[in-house]
């Protein structure tokens, strides 16, 4: 059966890529982004295609590609363009699909969207928390609010362990830990493989 996973993320830069790389490995998935904002020359797609080593994957063009890394909504007024929901079309494919998000869940688009309404009701959403002083909020804010619109969630945990953050994140939402991605010295399509190795049967 075709999977759908959309990968989020409790914030900014928190190994969301890397992440969406792992899936895409272990899946042989395809892979979009659908909006992406600054570093055109080194996006989220050119590191997927970096970090890859299967034959079988399709990266996918972005609908928006935004000039500015700051939040959709603010680098589309300065392109002098207003994102459209319409517009963001998934592509077409037999393949699974790998579609990773920008930034969280309620980064705005628009005035009146947010990448939360990018998510559609068949996409297994995989959360993506990594431990600093606030971590423990976002992650159940965001894990809450896709539960409450009846997602089917799962959690990532990225960089240095922290135990006592992961245990209360998993005791408060109950949700399935797919794995752990460590603060590794690099990443690479090796790295990426052992890792999608390990993810595989969770995914």
């Amino acid at each position: 059966m075709q999977k759908k996973i959309f990968v989020t993320g409790i914030s900014t830069e928190v190994g969301k890529t890397v992440a969406s790389a792992i899936i895409t490995e272990a899946l042989q998935a395809d892979y979009w982004k659908p909006v992406q904002a600054g570093d055109l020359h080194n996006s989220d797609s050119h590191k997927i295609e970096r970090y890859i080593s299967n034959k079988k994957t399709k990266i996918h063009p972005n609908s928006y590609a935004l000039q500015t890394p700051m939040s959709p909504h603010a680098a589309a007024a300065i392109d002098k363009l207003t994102i459209k929901l319409e517009d963001i079309q998934e592509p077409a494919t037999d393949n699974h699909l790998v579609i990773e998000g920008a930034g969280g869940i309620l980064v705005p688009l628009n005035d009146e969207h947010t990448i939360l309404d990018v998510i559609k009701a068949e996409y297994h959403v995989i959360v993506v928390s990594r431990h600093y002083l606030g971590s423990i909020n976002h992650t159940l804010l965001t894990v809450n609010l896709l539960k409450e619109k009846g997602f089917n969630v799962s959690l990532i945990f990225s960089g240095a362990a922290h135990s006592t953050t992961e245990a209360i994140i998993k005791k408060m939402t109950n949700i399935p830990v797919i794995g752990r991605i460590d603060e590794e010295p690099y990443f690479d399509q090796n790295v990426i493989r052992e890792y999608a190795e390990t993810f595989k049967e969770k995914l």
